[in-house]
């Protein structure tokens, strides 16, 4: 039994090790053939004092450009993406370029200077690639998408840089995030005292989302996250096992071995560093006015970041352009859960904001 054991272990190390070469496999057709003028490189960029590192994906790279802010903060979700990617991909129709921020992913060390690690220092950085991207690409401006947390990295950027973007696209768009956390957890309780779900019931029975200090580290790392995933109405509508997000790193080909780890480590680095700023800020007080068209994209089941207050929070900003999209078959990541609808939407908006010639 012992040597199974150590057998099932060493084989699902080995399985993993195959799987981290750190490159990202060339972009193929339905066929299996591989793209003419596509491009799917892993590159690394010096950004304001530290080595950060990107994907690049994209059928053409004449195609509009797309800098996408992953959410978290600390959590890059490219492996997720193309865990569940379907013959239909943004990429077909975009360059999209996935950036590891400071503290995330491949880019995080553990010699990052925490005091480093703030919104400000964020959007600086932003800037910073984004300037890269542009100057790569030979463009003036480009597309941004902020997912979750990069949707509040992404209004941040978008205030002090408008200049830089066509447009920028909000999924899950934070907006007053400690409101969305008491929704959440009403919500929550609800359901399980109509369902009799005993262990949801227990474990937001620690809590009070009216007390001060709401919503503590340890409910948000610990058990807030599943309970949503459990319900339907966190990451995935569909659902989201434990085992998902890991399951995805283990087969992607883009990290090294130590970058999968490090991506662990980011994840809970940067969740201490950045997210209190984020429960601090209230959108709809410090973020209101736009030179930017402005487009939110929401699960009709996302609790994660409240729908209701992101519809709301469209209602009252001031934007050259402006329009909700809901999703009613997706929790937070209606990007993943239906791509058709999702690209179709990306190509409309691109059509309505094409650089002038």
């Amino acid at each position: 039994m012992v040597y199974l054991v150590i057998g099932i272990i060493f084989m699902g190390f080995l399985i993993i090790f195959i799987n981290s070469p750190g490159k990202l496999p060339p972009l193929e057709d339905t066929q299996g053939n591989l793209i003419s003028d596509s491009i799917s490189e892993k590159v690394w960029i010096e950004v304001n004092g530290i080595k950060q590192g990107m994907f690049i994906r994209g059928e053409n790279i004449q195609n509009p450009i797309i800098l996408y802010l992953h959410g978290g903060p600390g959590t890059p979700m490219l492996q997720f993406i193309t865990y569940l990617e379907k013959e239909e991909r943004l990429e077909k129709y975009f360059t999209v370029c996935y950036w590891d921020q400071r503290g995330s992913g491949m880019t995080y060390n553990k010699s990052t200077d925490p005091s480093t690690m703030t919104v400000s220092q964020m959007v600086e950085d932003t800037r910073a690639v984004t300037e890269y991207v542009k100057s790569r690409f030979g463009q003036n401006k480009i597309y941004l998408i902020g997912h979750s947390w990069g949707s509040y990295l992404g209004v941040k950027t978008i205030e002090k840089y408008p200049e830089n973007y066509l447009a920028y696209i909000g999924i899950g768009q934070v907006t007053n995030q400690v409101e969305s956390e008491r929704l959440a957890y009403e919500f929550m309780l609800n359901h399980a005292q109509e369902i009799n779900d005993q262990e949801v019931m227990k474990q937001l029975g620690k809590y009070d989302p009216y007390a001060d200090g709401f919503p503590q580290l340890d409910y948000l790392v610990k058990g807030r996250t599943n309970m949503l995933n459990k319900y339907g109405i966190g990451h995935l509508h569909q659902g989201l096992s434990s085992t998902d997000i890991p399951k995805s790193l283990s087969v992607f080909k883009g990290y090294t071995l130590i970058e999968k780890v490090n991506w662990f480590l980011g994840a809970d680095f940067s969740m201490v560093h950045l997210f209190p700023t984020v429960l601090e800020d209230n959108l709809f007080i410090s973020s209101t006015k736009f030179e930017v068209p402005f487009y939110i994209i929401q699960g009709d089941y996302d609790y994660m970041v409240s729908q209701v207050l992101a519809e709301k929070y469209l209602e009252v900003i001031e934007a050259p352009k402006k329009e909700f999209f809901s999703f009613a078959n997706s929790a937070h990541s209606p990007n993943m859960e239906e791509p058709e609808k999702f690209i179709d939407i990306l190509r409309d908006i691109a059509l309505e904001n094409s650089p002038e010639e």
